[in-house]
């Protein structure tokens, strides 16, 4: 069976968090695409060579979910030729057999289109800065002023920009615990699929 599950949304708003239990539900295979940016990203040099070269290796460097690592995707992430070598990777990912959930800033609009499940996942940037805030320390205020920084360039960039599509059901989840959010990502998902999740 072939059956993709798109998740988009800005940084913080929960989708990784939605994908993962999306995927265990169902036994999907998961990418988490803001993984490819960041392992480009973070191995420095021609972004596009790391793009061209990347190795599944590659995503398992301990530091890929610092905020470093974020904050240096989203700048090779505005590169068009960056995207493209990126773009053919999720794009096998997203049509395996078996099932796949893929999360990020442009799935449902640029990668899978054609995705059976869209979904943009969203909440306030200051609700979003808190949750990172708990998870990397630091100062809060500095925390927002980055998260609304990346906002602004991950919906202004010219190729491929941060939005909702316009069949995405939108997830707002900052006043949802993560169980009610997760339970309506599975609920649509069912629905689409015609049968609980075991």
């Amino acid at each position: 069976m072939i059956f993709t599950v798109a998740i988009d949304g800005p940084a913080a708003a929960g989708k990784g968090t939605i994908a993962r239990a999306v995927a265990s539900r169902f036994g999907f295979a998961h990418l988490d695409t803001g993984l490819l940016y960041r392992a480009v990203g973070a191995k420095g040099g021609d972004p596009v060579q790391a793009a061209q070269s990347l190795t599944e290796a590659d995503l398992a460097r301990d530091d890929l979910r610092t905020l470093a690592a974020g904050q240096a995707a989203s700048k090779v992430a505005a590169i068009p030729e960056v995207r493209a070598a990126l773009a053919d990777f999720q794009r096998r990912f997203a049509r395996r057999e078996g099932g796949a959930v893929l999360d990020g800033r442009d799935i449902c609009t640029v990668i899978c289109p054609e995705a059976e499940v869209k979904l943009y996942v969203t909440a306030s940037a200051e609700t979003r800065a808190h949750r990172r805030w708990l998870e990397v320390g630091g100062d809060e205020a500095q925390v927002l002023a980055e998260v609304r920084e990346r906002d602004a360039r991950d919906m202004a960039r010219r190729d491929a920009p941060l939005r909702a599509a316009e069949d995405a059901l939108v997830l707002d989840t900052t006043a949802l615990s993560v169980e009610a959010a997760v339970a309506r990502a599975l609920a649509v998902v069912e629905a689409r699929l015609g049968r609980p999740g075991g």
